[in-house]
C-alpha cells in the first residue's frame, strides 16, 4: 500500500469511528435468560472487585444470602486480599469462571463492589459463561463485570444488591419481583411508599421528568464511572436503541459532567432510546461554584430528543431495585415509570 492509499484508508477508518459505527454487538446475539431463583437453590458468592474489611463481614454476607432462603457456596478465593483488591486478577477471574462452570451452583451474587472488575475481563471464559446462563447479581463496580458479560454473551445480568447489602422491605420486594416471581409488565424502581400528610411530602425520593415521552428498548447501564471506563475497550456495550440507566456515588458534579460529556462526545448518548437516571448519592460539589446535577442533565440530554427521567431507586441507596440488563422495557417519562415488557428470568 502506498502512502496516499494508506492515508485514505486511515481517514476512512476515522470517519467510520466518528460516525459511531461498530461491529455487531450483544443486541444482535440471542438473549439468554437465566432461570428464576427458587428457595433451596445454591447461590455462589464471589468477590470479583474488592473484599470486605474483615472475614467476619464475609460470614455476615453469607448469612444474609442464606436468610433469603438459599444455600451458599464460597468461591475458592473469596477470602483473598491484595491491597484494595480481593486477591489477584487471575484468581478473581478464576472464581467467576468456576462458578459458572459448576453444575452445583444455580446463581451467583457478588460480595461487594469497590474496585477491580475491569482488570479481570480479559481472563474470563465467555464460552463457559454463555453455555451456563445463571443469575449474576451486583452493582457499583460490578457494573464492569455485568456489562462485559452481557456484551460478550447476550446473557441477561442483574444490577442490584450485593451479598453484603442488608435488605430493606423495599429491596426484598423488588428482589423477589424480578428474580423469584417474575412477571411481564412489572414496574421497577418506583419510590417506596410514603405516607403524606399536611405539611409533609416525600422530599427524598422524587421522580423528575426532564424530557417527556415514551420509549422502548433493552435495558443497559449501571454505574456511570464503570460504564465510561469501558469506552473504547473490547467490552464496550452496544448503546443503539437501549434504555440507558445510570447511577453513581461520591462523584462531584464536574466529574458527572465529564463522564456524561464523554458518552456524548463518543456519540453514545445520541444512540439510546431513553435515559433513566437513578441516584447520584454523595455528589458533593465542595467549595466554589458548580453546576447542579439537574443543570448537567439538562445540558447533556435536552437535545437528544429522547425521554429522560430521574430519581428511580437505582444505585447506592438502602431501598434499591433490581434492574435486568438486556430485558425489553418501556420508559414512560410522562407517567414516571420504568416497566418490564417481558419476564426477566425463565
Amino acid at each position: 500500500m502506498n502512502r496516499r492509499n494508506a492515508i485514505k484508508t486511515a481517514l476512512g477508518v476515522a470517519a467510520v469511528s466518528a460516525a459511531g459505527l461498530r461491529p455487531a454487538a450483544a443486541s444482535e446475539q440471542p438473549v439468554l435468560k437465566p432461570a428464576r431463583l427458587r428457595p433451596g437453590m445454591t447461590v455462589g458468592i464471589i468477590a470479583p472487585a474488592s473484599s470486605t474489611g474483615e472475614n467476619e463481614d464475609i460470614h455476615a454476607a453469607t448469612e444474609i444470602v442464606q436468610s433469603l432462603g438459599f444455600k451458599t457456596k464460597h468461591s475458592k478465593n473469596l477470602f483473598a486480599r491484595s491491597q484494595y483488591l480481593a486477591g489477584s486478577d487471575r484468581g478473581r477471574a478464576e472464581d467467576v469462571n468456576a462458578m459458572f462452570g459448576d453444575d452445583g451452583v444455580d446463581a451467583i451474587i457478588c460480595l461487594r463492589g469497590g474496585y477491580g472488575t475491569p482488570r479481570i475481563l480479559p481472563y474470563l471464559d465467555y464460552d463457559i459463561i454463555r453455555a451456563n446462563p445463571k443469575v449474576l447479581l451486583g452493582y457499583s463496580d460490578i457494573t464492569g463485570l455485568l456489562t462485559a458479560i452481557h456484551a460478550r454473551t447476550g446473557m441477561v445480568v442483574y444490577h442490584g444488591p450485593t451479598a453484603h447489602h442488608s435488605y430493606s422491605d423495599y429491596s426484598l420486594a423488588e428482589f423477589q419481583k424480578v428474580l423469584m416471581s417474575p412477571e411481564s409488565g412489572s414496574s421497577i424502581g418506583a419510590p417506596p411508599p410514603f405516607e403524606a400528610a399536611p405539611g409533609r411530602i416525600d422530599m427524598k425520593n422524587r421522580l423528575t421528568t426532564y424530557t417527556p415521552g415514551k420509549a422502548r428498548g433493552r435495558l443497559l447501564g449501571g454505574n456511570l464511572t464503570l460504564l465510561t471506563s469501558l469506552m473504547g475497550s473490547p467490552y464496550e456495550p452496544d448503546f443503539r436503541g437501549r434504555i440507558l440507566f445510570l447511577e453513581d456515588v461520591g462523584e462531584a458534579p464536574y466529574r458527572i459532567d465529564r463522564m456524561l460529556t464523554q458518552l456524548w462526545l463518543a456519540g453514545r448518548l445520541q444512540e439510546v432510546a431513553g435515559i433513566a437516571f437513578g441516584k447520584f448519592t454523595d455528589a458533593d460539589a465542595g467549595s466554589g461554584n458548580s453546576f447542579s446535577i439537574e443543570e448537567i442533565i439538562h445540558m447533556r440530554c435536552d437535545e437528544l430528543g429522547v425521554p429522560v427521567l430521574r430519581g428511580l431507586m437505582i444505585g447506592h441507596v438502602a431501598d434499591q431495585t433490581v434492574v435486568p440488563i438486556g430485558i425489553e422495557a418501556e420508559l414512560d417519562a410522562d407517567h414516571k415509570t420504568l416497566r418490564l415488557l417481558e419476564t426477566p428470568t425463565t
